[in-house]
């Protein structure tokens, strides 16, 4: 994977891929130019993204108006002004909307209450108009940051390629009507052609192609060892473990274990936060703020949560609002570092059930940690601490891990399927 041929195609051509996650997406793409070699580069620009510079993911969320219309997506639908015209309007938000796209026998056991999709969509129409508004999100991208940009995409848009992600466990069902969303979504037509320019790829197999391309996993591999790979994202958390295959010509891994998916992301997190303030906070005048200030865990306290020894605070309102009673002074709510570490803790021992599940199956030496929620601090620390003890190795990317399944996505495509050239 690391060293790739220059490609031998007579005229360019696009690998797109797509990561829609529970709460962010993101696309990685490869333009791929005769003689030269493939590089997987992110699309870092959506409309209304706030990061200057750019961003490579969006959120997974969608307004639409009582006729069923699209009003707003990603960054778009959080912005104050969109907010307050869909309260206005009753306009319908869709989000997680990927976990109702799965079977349903995948579903969480333990009570969550997952966002009702609007009233006239589908889990696949919702998924498709999310897909819509990505595709021509990379189209601008592209058009935007290459010399003639709209003659190239006219050229590219035919012959492009296009590989989804989705959790492991997924299968065919699941693909066809991703397929089908991706045919409503007009990234290809429906012919026979254009069904064999949509591939698929299990976020545990994309994330091993991102740790290997960037050489994360380069060492244990090459001794022999296996890996696992946890990807942990905003609904599911995906396990997966690999090794070399001994003997084998090249780069050939192989799972030594049947990969896993757990439902205990970042929302599960903030669910139990915002079950707990909804108790702290009843029959107070604060009532009535529990939503606004789950959001503010959400923004500020639950991406800052490094240690429980330590109190933790929600900035939520005015330096007017004080509440010695409810631990609430200069509009922040204080609460302990002990409960705090309640909202993650499950996340953390469902991982490792699930590693333990696959201890038996594999000699592992190390263990990969990417994905959005593989940001939390306190997520890594604690992997860390519990795992060392077993003598595994936590590690994990400096930056980007929520681009980790997009960009490995792209690096399947051209590693695994031999895009025709010419």
């Amino acid at each position: 994977m690391a060293s790739r041929n220059t490609f031998s195609g007579s005229t360019r051509k696009c690998i797109l891929g797509i990561d829609i996650g529970t709460t962010y997406a993101g696309m990685s793409y490869c333009l791929m130019e005769p003689g030269r070699i493939p590089e997987i580069l992110p699309v870092t620009r959506f409309p209304a993204q706030d990061h200057v510079g750019g961003d490579s993911k969006v959120p997974s969320v969608i307004y639409y108006d009582r006729a069923g219309r699209v009003k707003a997506c990603g960054a778009e639908a959080l912005q104050e002004g969109v907010v307050e015209q869909a309260i206005e309007h009753r306009w319908e938000k869709a989000e997680w909307f990927k976990l109702h796209l799965g079977p349903s026998t995948s579903l969480p056991t333990y009570p969550l209450s997952l966002p009702s999709l609007p009233t006239t969509k589908t889990a696949l129409e919702v998924f498709s108009d999310f897909l819509d508004y990505l595709f021509h999100c990379a189209k601008q991208y592209i058009v935007d940051s290459y010399p003639s940009g709209s003659a190239l995409w006219i050229e590219l848009e035919s012959s492009m390629q296009f590989v989804l992600s989705h959790p492991n466990g997924w299968e065919g069902v699941q693909q066809a009507k991703m397929r089908k969303a991706a045919i409503r979504a007009g990234l290809v037509p429906d012919t026979p052609h254009g069904h064999a320019r949509i591939h698929f790829v299990t976020e545990g197999e994309a994330s091993l192609h991102f740790c290997v391309m960037n050489g994360l996993a380069t060492d244990p591999l090459r001794l022999g060892n296996g890996v696992v790979i946890v990807d942990a994202g905003g609904g599911t958390i995906d396990i997966s473990s690999y090794r070399k295959i001994p003997g084998a010509e090249g780069d050939v891994f192989e799972e030594t274990a049947r990969p896993q998916s757990v439902f205990s992301g970042s929302i599960w997190v903030s669910s139990r936060a915002h079950t707990h303030l909804r108790a702290k906070l009843h029959g107070s005048r604060y009532a009535g703020d529990v939503d606004h200030i789950r959001d503010c865990f959400d923004k500020t306290t639950k991406l800052r949560f490094r240690r429980t020894d330590l109190w933790q605070y929600i900035k939520f309102g005015r330096p007017s609002d004080k509440d010695e009673a409810l631990n609430i002074s200069n509009g922040q709510l204080k609460l302990s570092g002990e409960i705090v570490g309640g909202f993650f803790r499950p996340s953390l021992e469902a991982i490792l059930e699930a590693l333990a599940n696959l201890a038996p199956l594999s000699p592992v030496s190390s263990v990969l940690l990417v994905g959005g929620f593989g940001a939390s601090d306190w997520l890594y620390s604690e992997l860390k601490m519990r795992l060392k003890y077993l003598g595994l190795d936590v590690s994990r990317p400096d930056s980007h891990v929520n681009k980790a399944v997009a960009d490995g996505a792209v690096s399947f495509l051209l590693d695994l399927v031999t895009v025709e050239a010419g």
